[in-house]
């Protein structure tokens, strides 16, 4: 058997209501913790509506490196040297974040952590990388 998909919408509808034979549709009796959970999953799924550019996202690296430790996320968005649609510049720092490039402490403050001449200078030293 292979896996059926489905909508969200169709998954809410089966989960949720009951149809007798007459094609009425009713809700069924919810558990609350369930319903809140699938409906935060539901509203995560976020689109992405602009993609960065390799241009922006240099523009955003070079940003971090120079108020690394500085200030959060809003401050450094309003310090870029040219606008950005913030949405995109979530993404970039997603994506930093993700590549190891960046840490965002539990302040909300943005911290640069790639050095790459130090990696390479640990590794000569014998550093084991697995």
């Amino acid at each position: 058997m292979g896996v059926r998909l489905i909508t969200l919408e169709k998954y809410f509808l089966f989960m949720f209501t009951e149809q007798n034979n007459s094609e009425e549709i009713k809700p069924k009796n919810l558990n609350s913790a369930c319903y809140i959970h699938l409906y935060k999953m539901a509203k995560t799924e976020t689109k992405v509506l602009h993609s960065p550019t390799l241009e922006s996202v240099i523009m955003v690296e070079k940003t971090i490196q120079k108020y690394s430790q500085e200030c959060g996320k809003y401050q450094l968005w309003k310090k870029l040297p040219k606008k950005m649609m913030y949405q995109t510049f979530q993404v970039i720092l997603d994506y930093l974040g993700k590549s190891g490039k960046i840490i965002i402490d539990k302040d909300g403050c943005v911290m640069w952590t790639y050095n790459p001449e130090r990696i390479r200078k640990l590794i000569s030293q014998g550093l084991v990388v697995t």
